[in-house]
């Protein structure tokens, strides 16, 4: 059976994944909708040793794709900081979005500009993984056609992927084949978000839900992450969570 577990509170995050019952804890090292630098406080430094794993996500804000120089290249270094930031927290991966391109924007651009930033990546211990995303006609990782791209760029790369059921499911693809047709394009899945979703299938919308209260069969679910076959981490309502870890490991 896989790991299983949560994304937690960043204050304190081994108690938060002990209290619900995971054996994994995903969480933020700062501001995710901000451009300041990590910041590991003492409590998180407590996960390192534990026999919690960790797995960090980088902030919304990181977009490396675009041509706008004033968000590329902040991205770059914040994603370089949070790469950092992760190892010295022990963490088994640093989730990042796709990113996007500008309207207008050929999206080449972007898939060339993620390989520029593996070329110029210091050498770090923590793999990267690109997560797809919900939304965005101009998405770097919402479309199967546009991953495939993304990996036609990176390759050569060590570069993870991690899989949300929301986002597929928001995004367009269909969430019965999405492991095989993503597992042909990647080669590997990582992690899985495993997350129901409040909106219809196709609506680019973001709103996760607990698992049994959105629009996404569970059997759906379920299916998904037993084909993936890889760490699991529920980004539900914390309400929620404890009972969806439950749900889970009873299922799987």
């Amino acid at each position: 059976m896989p790991l299983i577990g949560a994304h937690v509170d960043q204050d304190d995050p081994l108690t938060h994944a002990r209290a619900r019952g995971a054996e994994v804890a995903q969480f933020f090292l700062g501001d995710p909708q901000g451009w300041k630098a990590p910041v590991i406080g003492d409590k998180t430094r407590d996960i390192k040793d534990s026999d919690v794993a960790a797995y960090v996500h980088a902030p919304y804000v990181i977009n490396v794709a675009t041509s706008n120089n004033r968000i590329r290249i902040p991205s770059r270094k914040l994603l370089s900081s949070h790469l950092a930031a992760a190892a010295e927290v022990g963490a088994r991966g640093l989730i990042v979005h796709g990113g996007h391109v500008n309207a207008g924007d050929d999206p080449q651009k972007g898939f060339d500009n993620w390989r520029k930033v593996f070329e110029r990546l210091e050498e770090h211990e923590v793999p990267v993984l690109i997560e797809n995303t919900a939304g965005g006609g101009n998405a770097m990782a919402r479309k199967l056609e546009s991953i495939a791209r993304l990996w036609e760029a990176l390759d050569g790369f060590d570069v993870g992927f991690c899989l949300d059921t929301c986002h597929a499911w928001a995004g367009g693809i269909d969430l019965e084949q999405a492991v095989e047709q993503i597992m042909a394009i990647t080669g590997r899945i990582d992690l899985v978000h495993c997350n129901d979703s409040r909106d219809a299938a196709g609506s680019g919308a973001d709103r996760h839900a607990n698992l049994g209260a959105g629009q996404i069969d569970t059997d759906l679910i379920l299916a998904a992450c037993r084909k993936a076959n890889a760490p699991i981490v529920v980004e539900t309502p914390g309400d929620g969570q404890a009972e969806d870890i439950a749900l889970l490991r009873k299922a799987l």
